[in-house]
């Protein structure tokens, strides 16, 4: 990297302790990833490359909670689509989503119904905001949702940067019987612009073993049932 650069190593590395302290950027062992903000939100590509071994753990563990619901919301994000990758084959489901990748995936299985929500495509996740979406679960009772989120703090609850996905998440909470949140565990203790809804509105938070004891606690303290795979 220093070579194709045409910089120092410690060049890089005073630069990226420079953008970690300005909340630019988030930095782990070998890799470093941008803060989404209200202003930024990282594309479904960059996402994959984040975490992608937990990610996969998380997905397996939603799928093992899916029981005998009959209908499952799907919400946009490269997490959600390791979820409707692994979605059982063994009976019949019917799965409401605002992403396209999470439609075309499930949309050629034999026993899956795809009902795909309409309105605005977004470039950089493929997700569909905007009032059409909102509209359409208005009119539905969904047995579980399974949701994303770009921020989780018991003072802030779950955030977004941008309000028109805010807006769609939240149809989709109050549209659901069932609540679940997926999400790798640097979405902890994270902020950005817009809540759609209180960790206490979801029955389970899932996410991997590296979320620390000490912030696991702190849900457990509250009442907030978190499971780390």
């Amino acid at each position: 990297m220093p070579a194709l650069l045409g910089v120092s190593a410690e060049t890089i590395r005073r630069d990226l302790r420079l953008l970690e302290s300005r909340g630019l950027i988030r930095r782990a062992y070998g890799i470093a990833y941008p803060v989404e903000s209200s202003a930024f939100e990282s594309a479904l590509e960059m996402r994959s490359n984040i975490n992608p071994e937990e990610k996969v753990r998380v997905a397996n563990a939603v799928i093992q909670r899916i029981g005998d619901e009959q209908t499952i919301f799907i919400d946009e994000g490269y997490q959600t689509q390791l979820v409707a990758q692994r979605i059982p084959g063994d009976r019949p489901l019917t799965v409401v989503t605002n992403s396209l990748p999470v439609a075309t995936t499930l949309a050629a299985r034999a026993n899956v119904q795809v009902i795909i929500l309409g309105g605005r495509v977004r470039g950089s996740t493929l997700g569909v905001v905007d009032q059409w979406p909102t509209q359409m679960l208005s009119g539905l009772v969904i047995d579980l949702a399974i949701i994303g989120a770009n921020g989780v703090t018991l003072e802030h609850g779950m955030t977004t940067p941008d309000p028109a996905v805010a807006a769609v998440k939240a149809a989709a909470v109050r549209a659901s019987r069932r609540r679940i949140f997926i999400g790798a565990h640097h979405k902890f203790g994270r902020t950005t612009f817009v809540k759609f809804a209180a960790v206490q509105d979801f029955e389970l938070l899932i996410t991997g073993h590296e979320l620390s004891n000490s912030i696991a606690g702190r849900y457990a303290s509250a009442g907030v049932s978190l499971v780390r795979v």
